[in-house]
């Protein structure tokens, strides 16, 4: 008995302790959180300090492990929303005199890239300055920082700019390594997501694709450079195709920089623009620290629009962060169209598809939104396949001229791991079945004839529906929906010259459509799907923030591989997704 007692106290004096720490630690992070998150009071003769060096989200999350790196160090990431939002307001702001803009590399979509760059044009409007300094800058924060008046780069480092290249691995070599056969049925010349699966390089027509989409993207990307930077247009493509930018020097000597300068010359520079005195420190507020716009009065205006965030891959059910689950995403909608106070919907995009079960799901309830109140749509980085599936029915479509959209097609993939099973690991299956497709999804054996027909039938039904559902939505004939889908992906800009897109503009222009056509214009914004409480983040976020931490830590530069390779790996059904991620390098 006594023994019985000792353990006894000694199990419960463990738990005790392991609910102190848990309980200590999540006071440690809730103190960083208060402690990272404040807001600073904007002194007069500031300069607003901008620097993006990590991917910017539609929103700014409420999820804290998103601004913790496991040091217990906190450090607050905007939204793609805050950010234009802060920028906006820093405009009209008589105690912010201009921005520094911190040149680097940026790990965000060109179309995310443009949509602040043009906030940047619209600050200017205003007469402010804005100075951009970099040790290293990438092609896309050398996109951003062209806006500024004055560019310039430390002399011991270099601005790299010699052109796009996009690259995709293939897996085929190594699945016939390990015996593990790809089986694929698909719709559309050009749905080429399972390409990595059963080729070792890109068939013709992804080849063809990929090289129209990309030169279009570049094409706008040296026109937008040449006008902030009032160069020839063949100059500035002449300096990326030579490379001829090769050192600093060499960015001076083609305009591309206005010069090369240490850290704190540039902010002599900054110190002379705002009049501060020599001796005296730079008044500085970073853009995540900045929040001079006031809230929306959301309670006091009677009329709202909603603003519907749909970003990452379309699952079924209910999903987590950085997912649109059917489920949840099918009661967001039905709450804002059930709210008599809401007279608009806006769908964000920002999705390269995913389920096309789920995207159907969603679809029809944007659908019904639809009956009572416009439905305006603002693609983001990436609207392809699901993601332009939930889209196409919308009163207006939105694109900015680097978004990736069309892919207007669906395919599915099973693995047949026998050999891998049999001749690498000696495992073998044997069983009984009721009926002849009782174990159909079996992935121990390969699909028989017949059952890749049966599972082809339907992938060519969804194919059908998806093409009648945007022929309906975009008022065209399914032939010539036939004649640009076949899976193919498009730039915002060429989709604007096929009918898939109504016209270029952000998100702001989204609303600003969006409240016309409900004929209102004293309105507050109100977010969906609503973003869960720190608590909630805290219990139900830290086993996915610990695993992602450690995953990039572990791996670096190849983690965004090891998230494509965790994605195919939970593939479910038939889908509607896109046929490749576009990289940028």
């Amino acid at each position: 008995m006594r023994q019985f007692l000792k353990f006894f106290f000694a199990s419960v004096l463990g738990t005790l302790f392991g609910l102190f720490l848990i309980f200590f630690f999540v006071g440690i992070i809730i103190a960083g959180i208060s402690a990272g998150g404040g807001k600073e009071k904007v002194k007069p003769n500031s300069v607003l300090q901008i620097k993006l060096d990590y991917d910017l989200s539609e929103r700014t999350s409420k999820n804290p492990f998103e601004e913790m790196d496991f040091s217990f160090d906190t450090h607050s990431r905007l939204g793609l929303n805050e950010v234009i939002k802060n920028i906006k307001a820093a405009k009209a702001d008589d105690n912010i005199k201009g921005i520094y803009l911190e040149a680097a590399i940026l790990p965000s979509g060109l179309a995310t890239v443009e949509a602040v760059r043009n906030a940047l044009i619209d600050f200017k409007t205003s007469g402010k300055f804005i100075v951009a300094y970099g040790e290293i800058i990438s092609q896309k924060g050398y996109y951003l920082a062209s806006v500024a008046d004055e560019i310039y780069v430390n002399p011991a480092g270099y601005v790299d700019f010699r052109g796009f290249n996009s690259e995709i691995m293939f897996l085929k070599g190594m699945l016939d390594k390990l015996e593990i056969e790809a089986q694929v049925m698909y719709c559309g010349k050009y749905k080429s997501a399972t390409e990595p699966f059963r080729l070792d390089k890109m068939s013709d027509a992804n080849r063809e694709q990929i090289s129209f989409l990309i030169n279009d993207v570049y094409s706008n990307f040296i026109k937008k450079i040449s006008q902030a930077r009032n160069l020839s247009e063949t100059l500035v493509d002449s300096i990326a195709d030579h490379m001829l930018v090769r050192d600093v020097e060499d960015a001076v000597k083609y305009n591309m920089v206005n010069g090369v300068a240490y850290y704190d010359e540039v902010i002599a520079k900054l110190k002379s623009k705002t009049g501060t005195g020599d001796k005296d420190k730079l008044n500085r507020i970073s853009i995540e620290k900045y929040n001079k716009e006031e809230e929306d009065e959301k309670e006091g205006k009677k009329d709202r629009i909603a603003v519907l965030y749909a970003e990452g891959n379309i699952v079924d059910g209910k999903g987590e962060d950085g997912e649109i689950a059917s489920e949840d995403f099918s009661k967001a909608i039905r709450e804002i169209r059930e709210d008599d106070k809401v007279k608009a919907l806006v769908l964000r995009v920002n999705s390269p598809g995913g389920s096309a079960l789920a995207s159907d799901v969603i679809l029809r309830e944007i659908e019904l939104a639809k009956q009572k109140m416009p439905v305006i749509v603002s693609m983001g980085d990436v609207a392809a396949s699901g993601g332009y599936y939930i889209s196409c029915k919308a009163d207006t479509i939105l694109a900015e001229p680097n978004t990736i959209t069309g892919s207007i097609g669906v395919f599915g993939l099973l693995p047949n791991m026998q050999g891998f099973f049999n001749n690498k690991l000696g495992i073998t299956f044997d069983g009984v079945k009721t009926g002849n497709y009782s174990d159909l999804g079996n992935t121990a054996r390969p699909l028989t004839a017949e059952e890749k027909s049966i599972i082809q039938t339907g992938i060519d039904s969804i194919y059908m529906d998806f093409k009648e559902h945007v022929a309906g939505g975009r008022g065209k004939t399914v032939e010539y929906i036939d004649s640009i889908a076949q899976g193919r992906v498009w730039t915002g800009t060429q989709a604007l010259a096929n009918g898939l897109v109504d016209a270029i503009g952000n998100l702001n222009d989204a609303i600003d459509i969006a409240a016309k056509k409900a004929g209102i214009t004293d309105f507050a914004i109100k977010e969906y799907p609503k973003q869960k409480d720190t608590f909630e983040k805290i219990f139900e976020g830290f086993g996915s923030g610990a695993e992602s931490y450690f995953m990039k830590k572990k791996l670096g530069p190849h983690y965004a591989t090891w998230q494509k390779l965790e994605e195919f790996k939970n593939l479910n059904g038939i889908q509607a997704k896109m046929p490749f991620e576009l990289e940028i390098y």
